[in-house]
């Protein structure tokens, strides 16, 4: 009887142990892809060094809050291009309706605070109706010129950065090196904003797109014709069977010859663009120089005439 209940109790031990084990070891993959979901958009040094401050996190609800009611009352609100635009920009983790709350909540602080700052004496009556509207153009409209003007110097930097890129894909596909894997050695390598677009693409991969719906979608987030020529490059070759080496060595020609175009293109602008700084700067102070002192010695040579 005694050998029975203690034959009994170890196999019930060894249910318990199985089943612990298979539960603990169950949840961990579970919480790796939930941390990756989490870190997705490499919103990269926030993610990584952990949650935001609890005041933080309270004011985001609010703007999304706002951004959200908002949303439902503007009929011209076109959320897919704003999440194209803050993609763009860099801003993965900040969603277009949270972004319209900041912008409506930063449209009444800075009226408020400037109506307090005018009731102190630091403006009169006009002053505090012109700073007013000021204020309000700059609180509406301020956000939205950031994020453009953000986007657009990103994206320049993503299409200087891929000549870079494509050398280094040439590289690592003619040492035998497969196309995802060199992908994921050229995002660990590079830095600023296309190192950032390729994590963020080589992420989606690991999550379970595939190559090419990731480079669609990094092509969407940085819509750039260099980035466009390689995506559309890449996936074309994969379709027909063509060599990865020789895709990526055409395109690496394709990519000096359009840098070289465009910096041909910029030298060609440099004449317009000095005309403004030429006329009225630099010319009126060359007028002065230069017939100052024959001004001055007409005028008193008439006063001496005279």
């Amino acid at each position: 009887m005694i050998l029975i209940l203690l034959i009994g109790l170890t196999f019930a031990a060894t249910a318990v142990a199985l089943l612990a084990r298979v539960v603990v070891l169950s949840r961990a993959p579970a919480e790796r892809t939930l941390e990756r979901i989490r870190s997705y958009g490499f919103g990269a040094a926030a993610a990584l060094e952990g949650s935001p401050p609890r005041v933080g996190r309270q004011l985001d609800a609010l703007a999304s809050a706002i951004g959200g009611a908002l949303a439902k009352r503007i009929e011209s609100f076109r959320e897919d291009e704003l999440r194209v635009q803050l993609q763009s920009a860099g801003m993965y983790t900040t969603s277009p309706r949270k972004f319209l709350g900041y912008r409506l909540l930063l449209s009444v602080f800075m009226p408020a605070l400037w109506l307090w700052l005018a009731t102190t004496g630091v403006a009169g009556g006009f002053r505090t109706i012109l700073g007013l509207v000021v204020v309000l153009a700059f609180g509406w409209l301020g956000p939205m010129v950031f994020v453009r003007r953000r986007s657009r110097i990103r994206l320049e930097k993503i299409d200087d950065e891929m000549p870079e890129l494509i050398d280094l894909l040439v590289t690592m596909v003619e040492a035998g090196v497969g196309f995802s894997g060199s992908l994921q050695l050229a995002a660990n390598r590079l830095r600023g904003p296309l190192g950032e677009e390729l994590r963020l693409a080589v992420q989606e991969q690991n999550m379970g797109l595939g190559t090419q719906e990731a480079l669609t979608n990094m092509a969407g987030r940085a819509d750039t014709p260099s980035m466009r020529s390689f995506v559309r490059s890449v996936i074309q070759g994969e379709t027909l069977g063509v060599s990865i080496g020789k895709i990526m060595r055409d395109l690496a020609l394709e990519m000096r010859k359009r840098r070289r175009q465009v910096a041909e293109e910029r030298a060609q602008k440099a004449p317009t663009k000095m005309l403004f700084p030429l006329i009225f700067l630099v010319f009126p102070a060359m007028f002065v120089v230069i017939l100052g002192p024959a001004a001055i010695q007409i005028v008193h040579s008439i006063a001496g005439t005279r």
